[in-house]
């Protein structure tokens, strides 16, 4: 049987252990329970997502900030309701509940901040250069981008979708599923070609 303690400690790849994604604000100030129904999926499916995406980006850019990690779907369905920025438990592009399916079904994810580019948001950097970046280097299934610190949501399928949206402006979708970039290879590379060298097994 899992104790919270010990399922805090699980570490799920090079980086990152569990306890980081288990906090929520919404689970400590309404009392709400933050644990996974099925534990063994939860980390199985949180450890791809942090191998794949997490570890090669604070490899390159350093700290990875999690803002809104693992979520219980009683704590997920209690935001939705309420209207605290959280999806339907049943909408296809939920991503915060780890444990909720199997197969190809499967899907983790979290709203996270890179500072270091967070910095250069702040001074005006367009957000669609991280974007970019992201789509040449990760093999990521969807982004989300917001304003506030250009935090973003990145997720992770089996099978990526590979799309692109933003409540930053230009607002909307950047890159539809399945469809190429609007942009060249050569213009995308333009745009961060000041980043920082790639660091992981994935991408570009």
């Amino acid at each position: 049987m899992w104790s919270l303690e010990t399922l805090g400690r699980v570490r799920l790849s090079e980086h990152f252990y569990m306890r980081e994604f288990l906090y929520s604000e919404i689970a400590n100030f309404h009392q709400i329970q933050n644990i996974p129904d099925d534990p063994d999926l939860a980390i199985e499916t949180g450890s791809a997502f942090c191998r794949s995406l997490l570890d090669p980006l604070q490899d390159t850019f350093g700290r990875v900030a999690v803002r809104s990690g693992y979520r219980s779907r009683a704590v997920n369905e209690y935001g939705n309701k309420n209207r605290l920025n959280c999806a339907r438990n049943d909408n296809p592009l939920e991503c915060h509940i780890w444990d909720w399916a199997r197969g190809d079904a499967r899907v983790a994810g979290a709203s996270i901040v890179i500072p270091w580019f967070a910095d250069q948001y702040d001074r005006g950097r367009d957000w669609r250069d991280l974007a970019w970046w992201l789509h040449d280097h990760l093999e990521y299934s969807e982004i989300w981008f917001f304003p506030k610190l250009c935090a973003f949501n990145l997720v992770w399928r089996p099978k990526p979708m590979r799309r692109i949206d933003s409540y930053i402006a230009p607002r909307g979708r950047l890159l539809i599923a399945g469809d190429a970039p609007t942009e060249t290879v050569t213009q995308r590379q333009c745009r961060y070609g000041d980043f920082p060298k790639f660091q992981g097994l994935v991408g570009a």
